[in-house]
């Protein structure tokens, strides 16, 4: 049986040797990583990565990465799934919050880098003391994403379907809990909370054509935008479909948060009602497991088909309900 020291001299061995495989191979490539910081719109949940330029470190190791092409109908896009071999742990990638990511840019062509966010760590073998981080550069749909400064964040809600209106049951009514939009929770939040899924394929329309009132607001010198007058308010009766995903609700509370939801509906926060209900909304037990803890988890479900008004006016509209509501918040009008 090998001691203690023979062990720690064949793990040095294994170290050394490996490592001069990695420097030979990568030919010391160094990846430079910046700092993002997440920011939420309040006004539909739409999440902004934006640079740190100041916050930025380096890594060395070899990088490896394969080309996985696909043509969709909405896209031809190069999937680039990416490796990093490193002789040392990047500690940076472990230790950052949950609003905050590390973004490396490896050069592909002048002027042109490859974008790659880290998602996970693999394949640790300890007596080798060689780490290995994956992940997939950012895809050219998301790029729109990843911003320079602040003051790039567009101004004003980026949806167009009747998410804010969910969005606000977390600030109305005397049952405020927070309400997210769904594919945008936070990392790791803990119960009570509510998800807002407004179905993309559900939104119908009650109209042949929206109603505009000219004029609009002319675009910048030079324009931006491909319409003279980029900014137009329209009105159109639409309906959608809509999930809230309540967790960490007992009856009473889910109770009470249907109860300011129809409310809501009849009064709203400002002179009319925002929405109307299409349907009779229940109140539904899901099963939600944890095979570990054998137990299930407090998850109830509400359907709502909601009639409303969509288009830049009721944008506009949506922005002041938030500055009422909290007067912290920056509101840009149209």
């Amino acid at each position: 049986m090998p001691t203690a020291s023979e062990v720690a001299g064949n793990q040095s061995e294994l170290k050394a040797a490996l490592d001069a495989g990695i420097e030979q191979i990568s030919e010391q490539t160094r990846v430079e990583f910046t700092l993002y910081t997440k920011m939420v719109l309040s006004e539909d949940g739409s999440v902004f990565w934006v640079a740190s330029p100041r916050q930025t470190m380096v890594a060395s190791g070899s990088l490896h990465y394969a080309t996985d092409r696909q043509q969709n109908i909405d896209e031809t896009v190069a999937i680039n799934h990416v490796l990093l071999t490193s002789e040392e742990a990047i500690t940076e990638l472990n230790a950052i919050a949950p609003d905050t990511m590390w973004v490396g840019a490896w050069p592909l062509q002048p002027n042109h880098n490859l974008l790659i966010a880290f998602s996970k760590r693999g394949n640790f073998y300890d007596p080798a003391q060689v780490w290995h981080y994956s992940g997939v550069a950012v895809l050219p749909a998301m790029q729109s994403q990843l911003i320079a400064r602040p003051e790039d964040i567009p101004a004003g809600p980026i949806v167009s379907n009747s998410l804010p209106i969910w969005l606000l049951q977390g600030v109305f009514g005397e049952f405020q809990v927070p309400v997210y939009a769904s594919f945008a929770l936070p990392d790791n939040i803990v119960p009570p909370y509510v998800v807002a899924h407004v179905e993309p394929a559900g939104t119908l329309t009650f109209g042949n054509m929206p109603f505009y009132v000219w004029p609009g607001t002319p675009a910048p010198t030079p324009p931006v935008y491909g319409s003279p007058f980029y900014d137009v308010a329209a009105t159109m009766l639409c309906r959608d479909e809509v999930d809230l995903i309540l967790y960490g609700f007992t009856n009473s509370m889910a109770w009470q948060f249907l109860s300011n939801l129809i409310t809501y509906s009849m009064v709203g926060p400002g002179e009319a009602p925002t929405f109307g209900f299409a349907n009779s909304p229940a109140i539904q037990d899901e099963k939600r497991i944890q095979a570990e803890i054998a137990a299930l988890a407090q998850k109830k479900s509400i359907h709502v088909s909601a009639n409303y008004y969509q288009g830049a006016a009721n944008a506009a509209a949506y922005r002041l309900i938030l500055k009422a509501l909290d007067p912290t918040i920056t509101v840009v009008m149209p």
